[in-house]
């Protein structure tokens, strides 16, 4: 699996701490070269968060406030991503976004790498 995120840059939304440190390292060991992460909704809405990376892993609540309105613009802007979640409404994405992949909590590290693999088309 090393090399499989090779170069990519990615946006990681994710409000648990640990979580985030260790989404951030799976991708570097996969070989994604530059990493941001935002832990709040204000975060993501302070800033045209949309642009400067290639694919985006979405936490589907940042400390209990939905990112769908993120992820819908994600969307209409072409931009890949997925949705991690543990409590996810998997219809309500499903319904949302028919192409986009969704990774329920707790993931394997695999899992994850190539749901983010498949979202940037290197699957």
């Amino acid at each position: 699996m090393s090399g499989i995120l090779s170069g990519l840059r990615i946006l990681i939304l994710e409000d648990e701490f640990l979580i985030a440190m260790d989404v951030e390292q799976l991708c570097r060991d996969s070989g994604a070269t530059d990493i941001t992460i935002k832990r709040t909704v204000a975060e993501i809405q302070a800033e045209d968060a949309t642009d400067g990376f290639d694919v985006a892993i979405v936490d589907f609540m940042l400390s209990g406030v939905s990112t769908m309105p993120f992820a819908q613009r994600l969307h209409s802007r072409g931009r890949p991503f997925v949705i991690t979640s543990g409590y996810v409404d998997s219809a309500e994405v499903s319904t949302a976004f028919p192409s986009i992949g969704v990774v329920g909590k707790p993931f394997s590290g695999p899992d994850l790498v190539e749901a983010v693999a498949a979202a940037a088309g290197r699957r």
